[in-house]
């Protein structure tokens, strides 16, 4: 399991009429692109129908990707460094806290479109961490796509530099999907390094509890100099030893917006991010009609957790997801205390997973390392064959 920012919600037409006749056109003209046929044929899809089949094809492989790799990520590491805690944090939230990414963000413009997906951040209380870049892909094809895969990936996880250059540790991944029932397949590479531990040589001592702050590090990784001439530099994000403090900060910070993110809570969300991370998006009115709040609370397993709920059909079915952290997690990240929420979660990493049916709940919950828990149940009455003249 691991979480995700909501992206925004976009802005709502004041005409619903308006709105509904828009949809339906856009449904109709779909159909006449997508589908085509006669009186003595079938329907079948256009060329306009095999491009849309395979770009959802594409998502699915992507985001397929990057969830097995994350899942194989944080097993080796943890299984590498047994007395640490491991943490995945999205890449591009953590970076906007230092560099402009696009040209929406305000500031210097990397002007470079390939990052890592996410970060690995192997961690213990009290001691400098270890970020490690992670590029993730997938496909549906077969392992010369995959050897193509890895490749690009290795331009996506050398734009960033942590330390000295070219020696920044990653992992690349390609996810092998099987078209025909075959077998899964994750291809891995690893890069070595010395770098990526984030050690402070010089400046300050780093304190997770102060506010996020938006630095304005300057774009592109610079290589070393060959006697008197210095290098061209390369477009990229070069987290230097005078930063080291700042990006744990960030690192930790991006990571408690996501866990309050998953509850729902907007504006616990917004304590832990800088404004070009999107503070401001999670700063206004809470409400259940344009965002998830956190406005549930269960005891799962017998632990008491606090989060959001939503319902949804799955293959006809009503299902309840809930989604949220455990409430002493929640309390501390609620109000800003990263340091006691960190060892909290590191002294129970061993027992604190936990994947099983809650037969009180009524389905599968899934309770992961950093407190965060997912639960999924049927609605109840749903068994009942529906009354004369009533709507389903």
């Amino acid at each position: 399991m691991f979480t995700w920012f909501p992206r925004p919600t976009p802005s709502v037409s004041n005409s619903s009429k308006k709105r509904s006749t828009t949809i339906g056109v856009t449904e109709f003209s779909f159909r006449d692109q997508a589908l085509a046929g006669g009186r003595d044929s079938f329907l079948g899809l256009t060329d306009e129908g095999h491009r849309i089949a395979d770009h959802y094809k594409s998502l699915q492989s992507g985001e397929l990707g990057i969830g097995f790799a994350l899942t194989l990520t944080e097993h080796m590491l943890r299984s590498r460094f047994p007395d640490h805690s491991v943490t995945i944090v999205p890449a591009d939230t953590a970076l906007r806290a230092g560099w402009a990414l696009t040209s929406r963000d305000k500031g210097e413009k990397v002007k470079y479109r390939y990052r890592p997906q996410c970060f690995a951040e192997v961690w213990r209380p009290g001691e400098p961490s270890l970020a490690i870049p992670l590029a993730c892909k997938g496909n549906h094809s077969d392992s010369a796509t995959s050897a193509e895969q890895l490749a690009s990936a290795s331009a996506h996880a050398e734009a960033v530099h942590i330390g000295a250059w070219n020696e920044t540790p990653s992992l690349l991944f390609s996810t092998q999907l099987p078209t025909d029932g075959g077998t899964m397949t994750v291809h891995a590479l690893q890069a070595p390094g010395s770098g990526g531990r984030l050690s402070p040589a010089e400046g300050r001592e780093v304190n997770r509890n102060a506010p996020p702050f938006q630095a304005n590090v300057m774009p592109d990784i610079h290589p070393p100099a060959e006697g008197l001439v210095a290098p061209e530099p390369v477009r990229g994000c070069h987290v230097q030893p005078k930063d080291y403090a700042w990006f744990q900060e960030s690192l930790a910070h991006t990571t408690a917006a996501s866990l309050m993110a998953f509850t729902g809570s907007g504006h616990a969300t917004a304590r832990h991010l800088t404004d070009r991370q999107g503070r401001k998006r999670f700063t206004g009115l809470e409400h259940a009609a344009n965002m998830s709040i956190q406005d549930a609370v269960h005891t799962l397993l017998g632990n008491e957790y606090v989060g959001t709920d939503h319902v949804f059909r799955l293959n006809g079915p009503r299902v309840e997801a809930f989604s949220g952290v455990d409430e002493e997690v929640f309390r501390l990240l609620a109000r800003g205390d990263i340091e006691e929420y960190r060892a909290l979660v590191h002294a129970s990493r061993h027992v604190r997973p936990r994947l099983t049916f809650d037969k009180d709940w009524g389905g599968p919950v899934s309770v992961h390392a950093d407190g965060s828990v997912f639960a999924l149940r049927l609605l109840p009455g749903q068994g009942k064959e529906p009354r004369p003249g009533s709507g389903r």
